[in-house]
């Protein structure tokens, strides 16, 4: 039945020709890091009563399309939708992120790319300590992204965009670096696809004073085949943290460019920021 759906959601315009052999198959995309890969654009926050609400405007870029699954919450594809980890990163309210325009983005260059499954994975206010092996959140993640592929899927890209909350102190800004590659190595360890193509957002705000350290260590991340856009600059929603909706939607697009360039030279760009 899967292999039915994947050759049904097949489109007609002519492909990038690097991308062509992905063909038939269920793309799984994984999106974990903390509130800005979930999500916040158009999250809106009442200062007289602490209500949060989300606009529930979803620009084109994010509009549904039939060969963009998620796999929602209790392990089944269902057509993604925004938001996306409103049934992962619960009891917070999810609005607009990079996850949709960025899939939207990789088949507006390629119709023929294939079906793109998004794993969500992203939990907002977490640290990186958070993520390591053994830890709830990495388990969950492993888990989640082994049931994609035993689905009919094969694993293509870790979108990641977290570290805000590691900006809050010196000692875990400063091990930041360190937590940040032995989770990215088990990670591919435990998935077993130790090539597994990573990008990484530096960051665009902390919730902290030590927002720069934590970047540097994401900019100065020398593992193979993890790249790194960045995200400084890109405008914030009123509380200076989280990106807005036009700030997720060039995000998305963003790290659609790179995975696609990433993809045609077979992985043999540097792994310098792209901005």
């Amino acid at each position: 039945m899967l292999s039915f759906i994947l050759l049904a959601f097949l489109a007609h315009a002519s492909p990038i020709k690097c991308l062509n052999h992905l063909q038939h198959k269920m793309n799984i995309i994984i999106l974990a890091g903390q509130s800005n890969m979930a999500g916040r654009g158009g999250v809106l926050n009442d200062t007289a009563t602490g209500v949060t609400t989300w606009d529930g405007v979803v620009p084109p870029e994010c509009q549904p399309n039939p060969s963009i699954l998620r796999l929602s919450a209790n392990l089944t594809w269902v057509e993604a939708r925004e938001p996306l980890h409103a049934d992962i990163d619960y009891n917070k309210t999810n609005g607009i992120g990079p996850g949709m325009p960025f899939a939207n983005a990789v088949l507006g260059k390629d119709p023929k790319f294939g079906v793109v499954g998004l794993v969500p994975c992203a939990n907002g206010a977490t640290n990186i300590s958070q993520w390591q092996k053994g830890e709830f959140l990495y388990e969950q993640l492993v888990k989640r992204a082994q049931m994609a592929v035993e689905s009919g899927g094969v694993y293509r890209a870790m979108l990641w965009y977290q570290g805000e909350s590691d900006t809050e102190n010196k000692q875990d800004a400063d091990s930041y670096k360190a937590r940040l590659e032995r989770f990215f190595a088990d990670l591919r360890s435990d998935l077993r696809t130790p090539m597994l193509p990573i990008f990484q957002v530096a960051l665009a705000s902390g919730s902290g004073p030590f927002i720069e350290e934590v970047r540097e260590a994401q900019l100065k991340t020398s593992i193979p085949k993890v790249e790194c856009v960045d995200a400084k600059g890109l405008p914030l929603e009123p509380d200076g943290l989280h990106l807005t909706t036009p700030a997720q939607l060039r995000l998305g697009q963003i790290l659609a460019d790179s995975f696609i360039h990433s993809l045609c030279n077979n992985g043999s760009r540097p792994t310098s920021p792209l901005h």
